[in-house]
């Protein structure tokens, strides 16, 4: 059955995905029944993967199983997160069918270490979606200066994208340009356009969690809690913009999809505020919000769907501007908080490859 919740969000025009993957999740009947509920796609990361695979002995087999195979630690983790993204891809199958592939998409990352190497980020990118072999698959690649190269070419010669690690509005509209120009490409090619997909990973939380902090010393507590859901609406106002135009119209004439924003970062950091609090303000018409498990389930909850964002979007301006008279600079809080963003999942990333190596070297392995 479609859970309520789950199905009015998508009345409303935003898709619910899952920002969680484990080989216990795989194994359980929880996927299939929130499918069943109304999750629309899953989402992955290097720090999801690490907690995975580091909290659990799910995985140890197989690791023992590469060990006899001489495989690095680098060798192993890709074969692990290939299997249970893998795993993903055919639980969700039945949606991406459903949705004539507009939703039903598992995303799995290029190694992080790769976030400004545009030429060895296509070359991983390009493995990956050829040994995952799903087409509802998204390869995630941070839309960094190095990123959006390789995001360009990724997308122009039909890979689906998640563009991930985006904190600001000038790095957003850099992202979106990105996409027009790799359909365009396309286009051009006479090739088709209806069969790639891409979404906007535009991060939230961790906006607010910095933000705060400056507006809190400042003596502007009143503005605690305000400057991710504005940053997030004048995205949002962007791509409205950039889908009205002429230029969009025409890739959309010809099969094109929209690469919908997805809101990510969206547990409550602050316990101060509400669980949903960057769920319920930002459902707004072709979006998707990627939840933690606790979030998913507090949605589920005590969820009310409605077009928050629009209403929100309404006063993002005088917010932001509040912000700015306040003294604090969130252009240098986003820029600052891509950099943050890359090194967290490259310590993940490394932190993994740890366990995988303790794994290898230990004399039993359950």
């Amino acid at each position: 059955m479609n859970h309520p919740i789950l199905k009015a969000t998508l009345a409303q025009g935003q898709a619910i995905w899952l920002d969680y993957i484990s080989r216990e999740l795989l194994d359980s009947p929880r996927l299939p029944r929130l499918i069943d509920e109304g999750l629309r796609g899953m989402t992955s990361n290097p720090t999801i993967f690490q907690q995975a695979i580091s909290g659990s002995r799910d995985y140890d087999r197989d690791v023992q199983a590469g060990r006899e195979c001489r495989w690095s630690a680098e060798e192993i983790f890709e074969h692990l997160a290939v299997a249970d993204i893998q795993r993903a891809a055919d639980a969700l199958a039945p949606v991406y069918a459903e949705s004539s592939g507009a939703d039903g998409f598992i995303s799995l990352e290029v190694s992080p270490t790769l976030a400004y190497d545009s030429a060895r980020t296509i070359s991983a990118a390009e493995r990956l979606w050829k040994k995952v072999g799903r087409v509802n698959l998204m390869i995630k690649v941070p839309g960094t200066t190095g990123g959006l190269p390789a995001i360009q070419h990724l997308l122009a010669a039909g890979i689906n994208v998640n563009v991930t690690l985006i904190f600001s509005l000038t790095q957003y509209e850099a992202v979106l340009e990105t996409y027009l120009r790799a359909l365009e490409e396309r286009s051009a090619r006479g090739e088709n356009l209806a069969r790639v997909a891409s979404v906007a990973s535009f991060f939230v939380s961790r906006v607010d969690n910095v933000a705060d902090k400056r507006l809190a010393e400042r003596g502007h507590s009143e503005l605690c809690g305000k400057a991710a859901i504005a940053n997030a609406c004048l995205a949002y106002r962007h791509f409205q913009g950039v889908t009205a135009q002429d230029r969009w119209n025409k890739l959309a004439a010809r099969g094109a999809r929209a690469q919908r924003p997805l809101w990510a970062s969206t547990s409550t950091k602050n316990p101060a505020y509400s669980d949903i609090l960057y769920v319920q303000e930002l459902v707004a018409r072709d979006t998707v919000n990627t939840l933690p498990p606790q979030t998913l389930d507090a949605w589920k909850d005590h969820g009310r769907p409605s077009a928050a964002l629009l209403e929100n979007l309404k006063t993002a301006d005088e917010t932001l501007s509040r912000i700015k008279a306040a003294g604090v600079d969130l252009p240098k809080i986003t820029n600052d908080l891509i950099e943050d963003g890359v090194k967290k999942f490259t310590d993940s990333y490394h932190a993994v490859l740890t366990a995988i190596e303790s794994k290898i070297n230990a004399e039993t392995l359950g």
